[in-house]
């Protein structure tokens, strides 16, 4: 019997949860910081198992996820500043041709980490909804073959964001900015009608 390439995994549940995450990614967040963790875990593991015995990479493949997985949710409160930072230093990463000063890098990433923690909803909604953009499209890039997105989900970290440079996928960024986009317009409508509703709800009640 053949055996699935550990890419084909990876890709389904990046699809599976990126889809999750572009849409409900506000309301499911820990469950989202689960998954996420699984699979960070999984391919940071795969990386050092290639020497051990099959049922030993297995063991060793299924404990790596559940500890990033645990590690994800132990650091829910430190994921809305990283989210903030990160999605600053990507900005900054994409507007320039060259890399960005070190202290540069930090002083907006600083800056991104500060800005998400006062507003916090927004962010989570924004973050949630990008991210699970790109997980959605890298997941279904590796399903169809994408060697960027095959190497990405199969453990080469350096190509964890496979458009660089921008102008070389252009197709890739619109696509990623439209999902994004429309899905943070559904979390906020959602979760704001959600928030709308609890007034009266409570009236009923009383």
């Amino acid at each position: 019997m053949p055996s699935v390439p550990l890419h084909v995994p990876v890709a389904i549940i990046l699809l599976g949860g990126g889809l999750l995450a572009c849409f409900l990614g506000y309301r499911l967040l820990r469950t989202l910081l689960a998954v996420y963790g699984f699979v960070g875990g999984v391919i940071v593991t795969t990386l050092f198992v290639d020497q051990l015995q099959t049922w030993v990479a297995v063991v060793a493949t299924i404990s790596g996820g559940v500890i990033g997985a645990v590690a994800a949710i132990a650091a829910y409160l430190a994921g809305v500043a990283l989210i903030g930072a990160g999605l600053a230093a990507f900005l900054l990463h994409a507007m320039m041709d060259a890399e960005p000063n070190v202290w540069v890098l930090l002083a907006i990433s600083l800056a991104g980490a500060l800005l998400a923690l006062t507003v916090r909803r927004y962010v989570l909604i924004t973050g949630t909804a990008f991210l699970g953009a790109w997980a959605t499209l890298v997941g279904t890039m590796a399903l169809t073959g994408n060697a960027a997105a095959m190497a990405a989900v199969s453990g080469d970290v350096s190509l964890v964001f496979p458009i660089a440079p921008l102008s070389g996928q252009v197709g890739f960024v619109y696509g990623w900015a439209g999902l994004g986009l429309v899905a943070a317009l559904v979390q906020l409508r959602s979760t704001s009608v959600g928030r709308a509703g609890e007034p009266r709800a409570r009236a009923k009640k009383r």
